[in-house]
């Protein structure tokens, strides 16, 4: 395929105007789907405690490693600790998108192993979103799951060029697409900017991801584990034959310690040196009326994502709002997570621009919820797993941003690591190998700034890369929106 050096976007480069910045000013500033009612607290760890095993972290990782740890050993006592509240890191601030890629696509997987071993983790991938909606079944979690697929938009001639070859893959590898044409793609969403779409049909689930850590929660609970929210790792050190976490007023003795702690700083250096949290913003909007929703169609209620390097998610919820986020990726100087940085003006204001944009029949809709959150970024874009303190820690960190559904499988492989029990990766590439570590600062803040900047000229020329993006990419490095 050939590209045009010359400059194209559908998005605008003006500044956003008074209107797009009053559609988000009186919406509430957290997420929407923590906005919910939920459970009450359960108490932090008070004195000392002992169990079996201590989950690090209450989001999808650390709830499905609770539940998958007691169902494999049921004598087994386990304990989670979560710093805050349950879901209120990534699990809670995503799209809700749960996806059966446990590579971060499989163009992607293919850039990293043999056809022989994207083959087998697709088919993985498949498996194991199946086994998350057995669980949701037949627990009866209510979470809003649904099985639309989702569709990657074309908005320009390179993008619509490159969806053959990405319906191949798909096909190749087990699933069920269809590309559509611009008539056809904006029959099932209208917006005037798309030219074409990709619509996967297998492997692609939306759900509400709070509800989801809400009634897994509830699970691993009658299966016996033991949960302590507002309870912050302050330090582990090995203690005998196991492991001793400090938290602010107590301390836990593990036998073993399953590290899921996502964006969040981590004791250890493997993973510090690996693991950058980059933010990710979004708005909600308030409910559509029924000529609005007939104005865009959207009757297959699929989620939406834009093609291109700065990408958007959107998809609708199930009281018919619109969720839209997506297209920045903010890295800040140190790799600070702090509850200051959830909200970003500049973010906000041009995700309203950029919506009105696509959706120019919904002007005059307001913003109901706006928010951001870190993601736990790594150099593959996809998990990676190891092991500290002499086999007595492990970890399984690293999703950017796919973790709704592989968080399931990466608790897996952690729980595995521990146990000492192969599986079908122990071994091969995707589970002994690491991500490229990122420099330190301050080349690490200038090195991503840069790439982000070329990411941005990538896409204004329809996605031909230059000479930075080729080289990370022949290096096996990314950063992406």
């Amino acid at each position: 395929m050939t590209r045009s050096g010359t400059d194209i976007s559908v998005w605008p480069t003006a500044e956003p105007s008074p209107g797009d910045r009053r559609s988000y000013a009186d919406a509430e500033p957290n997420p929407y789907w923590l906005s919910h009612g939920r459970p009450p607290p359960k108490p932090a760890v008070g004195g000392r405690i002992e169990t079996d095993l201590l989950i690090v972290g209450g989001g999808l990782t650390g709830i499905w490693a609770a539940i998958l740890a007691r169902q494999r050993l049921p004598e087994r006592s386990v304990t989670l600790i979560e710093r805050e509240t349950i879901a209120i890191g990534a699990s809670g601030r995503n799209g809700g998108f749960m996806s059966s890629s446990l590579v971060h696509g499989i163009g992607n997987g293919l850039a990293r192993f043999s056809d022989d071993d994207v083959s087998r983790l697709e088919r993985l991938g498949l498996e194991n979103l199946e086994a998350i909606k057995s669980t949701i079944t037949e627990n009866r979690i209510e979470c809003d799951l649904l099985s639309p697929g989702a569709i990657a938009t074309a908005v320009t001639p390179g993008q619509v060029d490159e969806l053959e070859e990405a319906l191949q893959q798909l096909t190749d590898f087990g699933h069920e697409a269809e590309i559509l044409d611009q008539e056809s793609m904006q029959a099932e969403v209208n917006s005037p900017i798309y030219m074409g779409g990709l619509w996967q049909k297998s492997g692609e689930c939306t759900v509400d991801p709070v509800k989801l850590c809400d009634g897994l929660i509830e699970l691993a609970e009658r299966q016996g584990v033991s949960i302590h929210e507002n309870t912050e790792m302050k330090g582990l050190t090995k203690a005998g034959a196991g492991v001793d976490v400090k938290t602010d007023d107590g301390v836990v003795r593990a036998g073993k310690v399953l590290l899921a702690t996502a964006a969040f700083r981590s004791p250890l250096r493997a993973i510090r040196s690996r693991v950058v949290p980059v933010y990710d913003y979004v708005l909600v909007s308030e409910p559509l009326s029924g000529a609005q929703w007939d104005s865009i169609g959207w009757d297959g209620r699929q989620g939406l994502s834009d093609s291109s390097n700065q990408f958007h998610y959107y998809r609708p919820t199930s009281d018919g709002r619109i969720l839209w986020g997506g297209y920045d990726a903010i890295y800040h100087y140190g790799g600070r997570v702090e509850d200051g940085l959830y909200q970003r003006e500049e973010s906000f204001a041009g995700l309203a621009q950029r919506f009105f944009t696509a959706f120019p029949q919904l002007e005059g809709l307001n913003f109901s919820h706006r928010w951001g959150g870190a993601i736990d970024t790594c150099s593959r874009f996809f998990a990676f797993y190891g092991q500290a303190h002499d086999g007595r820690v492990a970890y399984a960190v690293g999703h950017t941003g796919l973790g709704v559904g592989a968080s399931r499988f990466s608790a897996g492989v952690g729980l595995d690591l521990l146990d000492g029990r192969k599986n079908e990766v122990t071994g091969t590439s995707y589970g002994s190998t690491k991500p490229i570590p990122f420099p330190p600062e301050p080349l690490r803040w200038g090195t991503i700034q840069f790439t982000r900047s070329r990411l941005a000229a990538a896409d204004r020329k329809d996605g031909r890369r230059g000479l930075w993006l080729r080289t990370l990419d022949r290096l096996g490095l990314g950063f992406d929106s």
